[in-house]
């Protein structure tokens, strides 16, 4: 009985696959018409007041600092306001040109570039020193023993933020010049790679020995304290204060946008524990206004660079 039960398993068996074969046969093929297709749209950001920092740091780091002061200024203005992140420093100044940029937050060296396509600067920060000044570092690793002083950078491998940096490389170009120093006195002089972050990646190649040293803005040394030892690293020397970073808007951004967010800048203050607590992440201590004349003094050194050849006085001692 039990040997009759297996045969009549394992013929049933056999025959399933067939079964299923002659199951599909009956089915009626689909037809799918090719021709017939509906494009599928990513929907498009709503319209909205665009505010971008200079690429100086990482993305993350970019929206940590300075989306508290977006969502103020979008409360205190009743205007959408929407953070951008270019890669570069140049698709940034391109952004600006080409008007997908509104409201700029850069380093004044960039600035001065913008300003050539119409944009115009209507605040600066006061840095967390309490000037409206910035200056540029340059720094190596302390067991370094060939570089205490800005002359042993002579002869070694310079890593820069960016060509258009200014405390991050243009600042200590400018310091160089002043003591004799030119770019062919170096072994080599190299830029951050890759988008965003580049002043972290300047010191973080020093700290890795990738690098002899680096040049970078006052104040990337505390944003990287989580990632390296700051026992380890030696400021060489500091380059002369310069007008702090700006606000500029667009050309053609209308004035009464310009005018909303201005006062609701100003009226930002450090004696106020909430307000304090943005201005502290954003890194500056208040906004001030500004002026484009503010900032012929950078203009002054772009020159002095051959960058700019308007405002070449063909001195080097007011570097």
């Amino acid at each position: 009985m039990i040997l009759n039960r297996l045969r009549a398993a394992l013929i049933l068996l056999t025959l399933i696959p067939f079964m299923l074969f002659a199951c599909g046969q009956d089915e009626e093929s689909v037809r799918v018409d090719m021709s017939k297709r509906e494009d599928i749209r990513v929907p498009e950001p709503e319209p909205a007041i665009t505010y971008a920092y200079l690429p100086q740091y990482s993305h993350t780091v970019s929206y940590q600092r300075h989306n508290p002061l977006i969502e103020y200024l979008a409360r205190e203005t009743g205007l959408p306001i929407r953070q951008v992140f270019p890669d570069t420093f140049e698709e940034h100044r391109r952004m600006v040109e080409q008007g997908d940029i509104d409201i700029s937050f850069s380093n004044p060296m960039t600035y001065i570039r913008l300003a050539e396509s119409g944009a115009r600067a209507f605040a600066r920060i006061i840095e967390p020193s309490g000037n409206p000044t910035f200056r540029g570092q340059i720094i190596a690793r302390k067991d370094n023993r060939a570089i205490h002083h800005l002359r042993d950078c002579k002869g070694k491998r310079w890593i820069a933020v960016d060509p258009l940096s200014a405390g991050g490389y243009l600042f200590a170009l400018g310091l160089f010049l002043k003591h004799g120093i030119t770019v062919d006195d170096f072994a080599e002089i190299a830029f951050a790679p890759g988008p965003g972050g580049k002043q972290e990646k300047a010191v973080l190649a020093v700290y890795a020995g990738k690098y002899d040293f680096a040049s970078i803005r006052e104040g990337t040394l505390d944003i990287v304290k989580d990632k390296i030892s700051l026992d380890k690293i030696r400021i060489v020397a500091r380059t002369r204060p310069y007008p702090g970073w700006v606000y500029a808007a667009r050309k053609g951004l209308k004035p009464q946008i310009v005018d909303k967010i201005s006062k609701a800048m100003f009226k930002l203050t450090m004696s106020k524990p909430g307000q304090a607590s943005i201005l502290s992440a954003a890194g500056m201590r208040g906004i001030i206004p500004a002026t484009d004349h503010d900032y012929d003094a950078i203009r002054e050194l772009a020159a002095k660079l051959g960058m700019y050849g308007e405002y070449d006085t063909g001195r080097r001692d007011d570097l």
